[in-house]
């Protein structure tokens, strides 16, 4: 699959998959959801990259109070070390939720150009892109 957004500098790079629930009952009865999350590697692949790694140490953890995430943490160190390519999870859009984690992974991804993938679409943060209600949207 060939796009403008990843460049071969992206490739030559690895691709982190975060595979995410928020809740010990969506693990254990939204199997559906993690199949399709756990598949998210062939998209990773058909777009070129050939290191991609997962990362599920935050599955039924949720990201309200203080609770740690270890994946999370993890996620964000290498992508501020300039050593990923590209974050990828199922749905993107929840990058934008109304999160300053997410919010300030967007920002580094920019920073240091990493695209954020998803199942349908490739999303560059450093081409200028601005934030909707939304989600993440194509600047002009």
């Amino acid at each position: 699959m060939i796009t403008d957004k990843v460049r071969p500098h992206h490739l030559e790079r690895k691709a982190l998959l975060y595979v995410r629930q928020s809740s010990a009952h969506q693990v254990l009865h939204n199997r559906e959801s993690s199949a399709l999350q756990y598949a998210m590697p062939d998209r990773l692949t058909a777009l070129g990259w050939s290191e991609i790694e997962v990362i599920d140490d935050d599955l039924g953890r949720s990201a309200a109070g203080g609770v740690q995430r270890a994946g999370f943490e993890r996620m964000v160190a290498e992508v501020c070390l300039g050593k990923i390519g590209a974050v990828c999870a199922r749905e993107v859009s929840r990058f934008a939720r109304n999160s300053r984690d997410w919010q300030q992974l967007i920002e580094m991804c920019r920073v240091v150009d990493t695209v954020l993938v998803d199942q349908e679409t490739i999303y560059a943060p450093r081409r200028a892109y601005r934030r909707r209600a939304g989600g993440l949207r194509e600047g002009r």
